[in-house]
C-alpha cells in the first residue's frame, strides 16, 4: 500500500468557560452547535481543573470567556481551558473574549506601571491560542499585542440599529465623553446619516481612580437628543457626570449607549438616577439582578459573535460583517 485517504472535513467545536454561560448558550444557538461538555472544578485551594469530554483532535476549537468579577479566576480558566486543547492536539484554537480584560491598562501612564493588557496578549498566546475574536477594545492598538490575527469587532451595528428604531435621527447629536472617542463618535454620526458630533471637555486625575472632573460640552447639543456613547461603564462616574453637563447645557433628551456594561457598584445607583432616558449595552459581561434598573436596556451579542466565528471556520471575510469598513 503506498497511500492512504481520509476525512479531512473540519469540525468546529465551541467551548465555554463558565463566567458566563447565558451567552455561550446563545452563540451554540446561533451557530446550530452543541458546547462541548466538560468538567471544570477547583481544588480546596483555589486551583482550576478542567478536562473535556470528547475528543479535541483536529478541531477547530473556539474558546469562550468572558470576564465580570473575580475577573482573574475567569481569566485562568481561558487559559487552562486553551492549554489543555494544545496539549489534546486541537488543530486551531481560537480565543473568543466579548470583553478584554485589563484592556485599560494598554499603556503606561508614568514609571514603574504595567502594561497589563500586553501581558493578558502574552499569556493567551503562551498557553496555545492561534486567533483572538474580541468586541470593542478599550484602544485599537491592543490588537497589536497579540503575536497572530485578531479579529476586532464592533458592537455598533446592533446599537446604532436600536437607536434608529426607538428614537428620530431629525435632531441628535452624538456625543463623545471625552477627546479620545471622537473617532468612534464619527462612525456613530455616519451610521446615524450624518449627526452632528460633539465631545465632553474634562479633566482625570491620574492618582484617583475611577474619579473625573467634567467641565464643558464642545459641540451643539442644545435642544438636540444626545446619544452618548462609550465602549464600556464600570462605576458609572464618568458618564453620569456627562450626562449631567449635557442637561446643563440644555441637551435635550440623552441616550447612554456602551458595549460593555461592567457596572461596579455604585453604577446602578447612580446610572438610574443620572437624568438619562436610557441606557443601551450588550451583554457581552452578564448583567445580574443587583445591576439592572428601570431605564436599562441589553442587547445581545450572539449573533455578532456567531457570525464572526463562522466566517473564520469557513476562512470568509470577516470585515464584510461591516460593509468593509471595520
Amino acid at each position: 500500500m503506498t497511500a492512504f485517504s481520509t476525512d479531512n472535513h473540519k469540525n468546529l467545536m465551541l467551548f465555554s468557560g463558565r463566567a458566563h454561560p447565558e451567552l455561550a448558550d446563545q452563540v451554540a444557538k446561533e451557530l446550530d452547535v452543541a458546547i462541548t461538555p466538560q468538567t471544570a472544578r477547583e481544588f480546596a485551594n483555589g486551583e482550576i481543573f478542567v478536562r473535556f469530554e470528547e475528543s479535541v483532535r483536529g478541531s477547530d476549537a473556539f474558546v469562550l470567556q468572558s470576564f465580570p468579577a473575580p475577573l482573574n479566576q475567569w481569566l485562568m480558566e481561558q487559559l487552562i481551558m486553551i492549554d489543555a486543547l494544545k496539549r489534546g492536539s486541537a488543530k486551531r484554537i481560537t480565543a473568543v473574549l466579548p470583553f478584554y480584560p485589563y484592556a485599560r491598562q494598554d499603556k503606561k501612564h508614568r514609571g514603574r506601571e504595567p502594561i497589563s493588557a500586553r501581558l493578558v496578549a502574552d499569556l493567551l498566546k503562551t498557553a496555545g491560542a492561534d486567533r483572538i475574536i474580541t468586541v470593542d477594545l478599550h484602544t485599537d492598538q491592543i490588537q497589536g499585542f497579540f503575536d497572530g490575527p485578531v479579529d476586532h469587532m464592533h458592537a455598533l451595528v446592533q446599537l446604532s440599529e436600536y437607536v434608529r428604531n426607538h428614537y428620530s435621527t431629525d435632531n441628535i447629536a452624538i456625543v463623545s465623553p471625552d477627546a479620545g472617542r471622537v473617532k468612534v463618535a464619527e462612525k456613530w454620526a455616519d451610521a446615524l446619516g450624518g449627526a452632528p458630533v460633539a465631545f465632553i471637555h474634562k479633566t482625570r486625575d491620574p492618582l484617583v481612580p475611577n474619579q473625573v472632573k467634567s467641565h464643558r460640552p464642545v459641540g451643539d447639543v442644545d435642544g438636540r437628543t444626545c446619544i452618548l456613547i462609550d465602549d464600556m461603564i464600570d462605576t458609572g462616574g464618568t458618564i453620569s457626570e456627562a450626562v449631567r453637563v449635557l442637561r446643563e447645557a440644555g441637551a435635550g433628551d440623552v441616550v447612554i449607549a456602551a458595549t460593555h456594561g461592567v457596572l461596579s457598584a455604585p453604577a446602578a445607583e447612580r446610572l438610574a438616577a443620572c437624568g438619562a432616558n436610557e441606557v443601551i449595552v450588550t451583554n457581552t459581561l452578564p448583567i445580574t439582578e443587583d445591576k439592572k434598573f428601570p431605564s436599562l436596556t441589553v442587547l445581545s451579542i450572539a449573533p455578532l459573535l456567531a457570525r464572526t466565528i463562522r466566517e473564520v471556520f469557513e476562512h470568509g471575510s470577516v470585515t464584510g460583517l461591516f460593509n468593509g469598513s471595520a
